[in-house]
Formats: C-alpha cells, structure tokens, sequence
C-alpha cells in the first residue's frame, strides 16, 4: 500500500530531523528523554544491584530476578564497586555493547516476523517497528522493553515452530515484564489451554532458576514492591506525562496539587478528568467484550488479536511508559486491509512510530547537562508535547476498532452458522470433565440435510 511507504518516508523525515537537532544542539529533543545525561541510564541505573545486594530491599524494585542474571552476565563486576551510575557507564563496555546487540536483535527478528506474516507489507511494517519511536526510545533509555520484545515475536509470532520454545519465550517475557501476564492468558479465549498452561509453567520455570542464581527476589518481596509501586504512582508534575501509555497520568495530574487552575477553570479539569476515565473504561470494556466474543467464535478471531486485548487492559490499568506500545504494534501490524476498522488502526499504528513531536513552550526554564551522547555540556529547552498528550488517546482507539472489529466478525458468524455444533471445534477440549469431544458427523447426517 502506498499510504504504507508514505508513513516510512514520514519517519525518515522524523529521524533526519532528529539527527539534524542533535548536531546542532548536542542533545536529542522531544520527544525523547528530558534528561541528556539519562542515556541508557535504566539499565545503568539497575545493574548495580546485579552485582550487589539490595535490589529488592534498598531499591524495591518491582523486576523478577531474570532481569537482574542478565544485568550480571552482561556487565563487568569491579565497574560497580564504588562507582556512580554514570560513572559505571562509562566503564562497563560489555553492558553497552550487550544494550547494542540486542537492539540489532531486535530489528532482525522484526523483519523475519513481518516477513513470515505477509511478503506484501512486511518491508514497511518492519522499518516502522524497528525503527519508530517506541523501540528507539527504549533503547535510548537502555529499557528491559525492547529486550522483551525480541522474545515477545519469539513467543507469539510463525519464527518458531516448536510449541516448548514459544512457552520458554513467553516465560522469559513475563518475567522481564510482568503485566504481560495478561497477554499469554488472554488465549484462554480461543481455548488454547495448552498453550496457556505451557507458557505459566515456563514462567514459573524461569522465575525459580532465575531468583537461584541471583539469591533474592522472593514472591514475597515481589508482590511488597508491586503493592508499594501500585499505591504509590502519581503524576506531580508536567514531565510525569512526557511520554505515556495510558491516562493515568492525565487522571492523576488532574487530582494532583500541580497548579492546573493558573491555565484551565475548574470546570475544564473536572472535563479533561472525566473524558480521560472514560475513554479508559470504554476501551476496557471493549476489549474485555470482545474477549468474550472471541470465545463464542474462537476461530473467527486471531490469536495475535487477543493478545493485543490483553495487553491493552493491562497497560491502560497502571503506567508502564510510552515503549511498551511496540507490543501492541506487533499485533497492529499484523491486520490486513480489510474492511474499515483494521485499516484504520493500521494508520493510526503508524502515525504512532513517528519519533517526533509539535513542542508548545510552556515557559521551563532551560536545564544545563552534560550530554552523554555528544560528550558536551549542553543547554535543553523543552515544552510541552502536543503529540506526546495524544498518542495514548491514539493507540486506544486503534484497539478500540480491533475490538468492534470483532465484535463484527463474531456477530456475523453467528448470525451465519447459528448455535448448532460444528465439525470445526473438534479440537476443543472439553471445558467440563463430564462433557463429551464433538464427533465427527457421518455420512448419512450429511445426505440427510
């Protein structure tokens, strides 16, 4: 498609803007990190308690322990001793060189995926994934999240075919990033229960070896930090809402003791709260019954579809930053042109990987840093984010048309084949112990109609 190839020639144009800023002012601009120095600093940041204790105790992280066993191999012990983060990143090489071959990873696996699913969009589709905004800007932070998503198409893309690596794929997924969970149960709904059940043990599998090797990160400790974390977000400030993938932000800025009323009445927060609640809970409810659906009619609905249902419900719950939206691009990506709603979604997934931004002043002043990329001191203004506010508006109603998308598909199919049972779920185990498999309609039955 044609409007394909011009979103790839809009990120083209986004970057080549992005490496012009960054010549003439030695930092990238919005919307990418607001702090210069902050290069893969969450990686940085995090690998000390790899080499050290602490990380769920002092540092109440909420990671599983896989994430710190990669953090160890991929690191150099004597860089954090004493020193600093960023003085750590200055010295561990192996971590930096690790950050980059993932990354590379990452877009080789992006093109064998999308070139596995269709030969006639993959080239487009690929480009804008690998190198859109969200993947970019995880690897500029040095983010678990495009590590996971290497091993997210391994779990639920055509690259592998045996069934006992996809579930050591989902396992290693969830315990990288947890609220996935939601994901690898979402088959549930296309009765996929080996499947499920598979990816679970595996997670569990990985999580037991993994908290081995590194000595903590007990369940206990976990579900402590997760509690903790999940009473404790709130956005304070205009930069708690840089770059999001949800409304919490909006939402709890709009309650928070920021300032509002000095630009917007009483009643226009009251509005921008509620309308941000709303468009939450109808994409929520969307996907939640569509779902549901899928489970009427498993196999009208693809498997890749209602993963991107239970992705959206877990991320539109809590914040879990802007980068995670490259997990529901991979299930975007994959619709073909057909129909209204999936074209539609298609463009707005694209527009999504545009790695620029429409920057209104907002009187901040400039903050001076050292840039980690262009090794200088440097003075950064930044703004406020016009597309920044829009894009988790944008990728909820990209999911928002899958979802009545199909609710469509699953209303026709009933409307088409009814309620009687079908040859076609065969394959379905039973859901209760004492109900029978379908068999196989004779010869005589099928003379008689």
């Amino acid at each position: 498609m044609a409007i394909e190839y011009g979103f790839v020639l809009a990120i083209g144009a986004a970057l080549a803007h992005m490496v012009w800023y960054f010549v003439e002012y030695g930092y990238l601009r919005q919307p990418f990190f607001y702090e210069p120095s902050g290069t893969w600093m969450d990686w940085f940041s995090l690998s000390y308690y790899a080499h050290n204790k602490g990380a769920y105790d002092v540092e109440q992280t909420i990671y599983p322990p896989l994430s710190f066993v990669l953090m160890k191999v991929l690191g150099i012990s004597q860089c954090y001793a004493n020193n600093a983060s960023e003085m750590a990143r200055a010295c561990d090489w192996l971590g930096s060189v690790g950050l980059c071959g993932f990354y590379l990873l990452s877009v080789i696996l992006t093109f064998l995926h999308f070139r596995k699913v269709d030969r006639s969009t993959y080239i487009p589709r690929s480009i804008a994934l690998a190198f859109g905004l969200p993947l970019v800007y995880a690897f500029e932070r040095g983010n678990l999240v495009f590590i996971a998503y290497s091993f997210y198409l391994l779990a639920f893309g055509p690259l592998l075919r045996s069934a006992r690596l996809r579930w050591l794929a989902a396992g290693i997924v969830i315990n990288l990033k947890v609220y996935l969970v939601a994901a690898i149960l979402a088959p549930l709904a296309r009765r996929r229960w080996m499947a499920v059940e598979g990816a679970l043990i595996a997670t569990i599998g990985v999580y037991l070896l993994s908290w081995m090797i590194l000595g903590e990160g007990s369940p206990i400790q976990i579900l402590r930090n997760l509690v903790g974390y999940s009473s404790g977000f709130g956005a304070q400030r205009l930069l708690d809402v840089w770059y999001a993938s949800s409304l919490v932000p909006i939402r709890t800025l709009m309650q928070s003791e920021f300032p509002l009323y000095s630009a917007f009445s009483s009643k226009q927060v009251e509005a921008i709260y509620l309308s941000a609640t709303m468009l939450t809970f109808i994409t929520q409810g969307l996907a939640v019954a569509a779902v549901a659906a899928t489970f009427l009619r498993p196999e009208v609905v693809s498997n890749h579809r209602v993963i991107l249902f239970g992705a959206i419900v877990a991320l539109s719950t809590k914040e879990a930053g802007g980068y995670t939206q490259v997990f529901l691009l991979v299930s975007i990506f994959m619709e073909s042109w057909r129909g209204w709603a999936r074209p539609i979604a298609i463009i707005l997934g694209y527009s999504l990987c545009i790695p620029d931004d429409i920057i209104i002043p907002a009187g901040m002043p400039p903050i001076v840093r050292d840039s980690f990329l262009s090794g200088q001191e440097v003075s950064a203004q930044y703004g406020i984010g016009a597309i920044a506010l829009l894009r988790p508006i944008i990728m909820f109603m990209a999911c928002n048309c899958l979802a009545v998308a199909t609710l469509l598909d699953v209303w026709k199919d009933i409307r088409s084949q009814g309620w009687k049972e079908r040859w076609r779920y065969r394959r379905d185990w039973p859901l209760l112990p004492f109900q029978k498999r379908p068999q196989k309609p004779s010869s005589v039955s099928k003379v008689s109609m």
